[in-house]
């Protein structure tokens, strides 16, 4: 066998290896940052929770991966992802711990909004994916990779119920989500000690500054300074919700304090924008290293609606089946709520494979629209519906659901490499702003209620979608030393 063929056959292994051991340490991290959704009933109890105590958890857990991932994106960038997906797992799965051991509801409630940092690992895999697969592979691969990671929020769903009864006693679902933790915590040092940021030989492109986005025009300056706005919006929701007119989770003060500090760190961020974007306002961007922001903003929003709602939805679901279809035990609820993330074992992939084959704009229109009719069918849910049929109109739903996440990521690597990890940064920071704000708004309103308004928000978002445009067939980087270097998108 010919020297060629020889480094293309260790390429090929070299590259799923590095896939398998991605898409498992963001498994672990879904596992740890939805190891409560399954066991409401059981930490309600323990700390005598209100429910609306228990819709501020949710949204609490949510909240911080919001600043994490785009934090996070900037790091990845800087540093790789090897020395960054270490690091996350080892402290997620220490604050995992915390949260399994708290000892009073304010406890509970920190642990799990410090959580939301598990949340950001996603990221970090969309990096190191793209570095590892060509543009003709890098959705199905992407795909399987959120796919698989994403499936970690059907696991807990399935499994920790079943492991705390296993342990038994009062405390069972403080071990079984303990040991989640732990596991993530010794995966973060194998997979420092086994993974490698790119293939032998090829160049990991950093940004030249770090801090924010490089635009290319001062049009997309300004673009990109609005679509910063939604993200403190949210969390300032948040805040509201969490003060005495909410929960009461924050003094009046403190919230004051919070929405203070929410705008002096957006003022924070807009003077690091303009730091990194300071050269190209005054003289411009060279031609061949311009790019579009609104592909960002494209599928930012589309992020918003997609791994927005699934994340809202997995968070309710098990809760939902268990007071809906009242016959159901709390082992078997969590069962049915997993069937949602379930469908990412192959939705996410599939999504990705079609994007690659058929086109990223007329894949991701089609998955939105069925998207949107997905959830206007489970409004429809009620106790009367045989729970086969209940569960197969989840299924179909979070099929579609999926399919746009993959859809969305199988693009994020083909719009300019070298801020692959800000981008995904980016985009996931708007699911978890979708996320935020559909929790928001079902604890405002009734389930069916509820669907129906996310069904409402991915019409719209669908109609965005319409202008984004399709990668061309290459894009251009520049090397530290200045040298400018075509990668071809095949």
């Amino acid at each position: 066998m010919s020297n060629s063929k020889l480094n293309l056959l260790d390429f090929a292994q070299a590259n799923i290896r590095t896939l398998h051991l991605t898409w498992f340490a963001f498994f672990l991290t879904f596992v740890m940052w939805f190891s409560h959704a399954p066991m409401k009933p059981l930490i309600m109890e323990a700390f005598n929770m209100s429910g609306a105590q228990w819709k501020a958890l949710l949204i609490l857990n949510v909240a911080l991966t919001i600043p994490a991932r785009i934090i996070i994106g900037i790091l990845v960038d800087k540093f790789g992802p090897r020395i960054v997906y270490s690091t996350l797992l080892v402290v997620s799965g220490f604050l995992c711990l915390g949260f399994a051991f708290a000892n009073s509801y304010e406890q509970l409630a920190a642990m799990r909004f410090a959580m939301g940092f598990a949340g950001a690992g996603f990221v970090i895999g969309i990096r190191m994916v793209g570095e590892w697969f060509p543009a003709r592979q890098v959705g199905l691969a992407e795909g399987v990779y959120g796919g698989w990671g994403n499936f970690g929020s059907a696991a807990a769903a399935f499994s920790l119920p079943t492991i705390a009864l296993l342990y038994g006693g009062d405390d069972g679902w403080r071990y079984a989500i303990a040991s989640t933790g732990v596991i993530a915590a010794i995966y973060g040092v194998f997979f420092y000690w086994k993974a490698r940021n790119t293939p032998k030989g090829s160049t990991y492109f950093k940004p030249k500054k770090s801090g924010g986005l490089e635009v290319t025009s001062k049009r997309d300056f300004y673009f990109y300074l609005g679509m910063n706005i939604p993200m403190y919006l949210i969390l300032a929701v948040l805040a509201w919700k969490l003060s005495p007119a909410g929960v009461g989770l924050l003094g009046q003060n403190t919230t004051y304090i919070m929405y203070a500090l929410l705008i002096v760190l957006f003022a924070y961020q807009i003077t690091q924008i303009y730091k990194v974007n300071k050269e190209m306002l005054s003289h411009g961007a060279p031609e061949h290293d311009k790019y579009k922001f609104k592909q960002v903003a494209i599928l930012d929003w589309a992020y918003f609606v997609t791994f927005g709602s699934e994340l809202a939805v997995v968070s309710m679901l098990p809760a939902f089946f268990l007071e809906t279809f009242t016959s159901l035990t709390l082992v078997q609820a969590g069962a049915l709520g997993a069937a949602f993330a379930f469908m990412n074992l192959v939705a996410r992939p599939g999504g990705g494979y079609i994007s690659d084959k058929f086109g990223r704009r007329k894949s991701l229109s089609v998955f939105i629209a069925g998207l949107a009719v997905g959830y206007l069918i489970l409004s429809q849910v009620s106790s009367g519906w045989p729970i086969a049929m209940a569960v197969a109109a989840v299924m179909l739903c979070s099929f579609f659901v999926q399919a746009g996440e993959g859809a969305v990521f199988a693009m994020v690597p083909l719009v300019k490499r070298r801020m692959t990890g800000q981008i995904a940064g980016m985009a996931g920071a708007y699911g978890n702003v979708g996320a935020v704000t559909f929790l928001t708004v079902y604890s405002f309103v009734d389930t069916s209620s509820f669907f129906l308004i996310i069904s409402g928000c991915a019409a719209i978002i669908f109609t965005v979608i319409q202008f984004l445009e399709e990668p061309a067939g290459h894009m251009v980087e520049v090397l530290p030393d200045g040298t400018v270097q075509q990668i071809e998108l095949t």
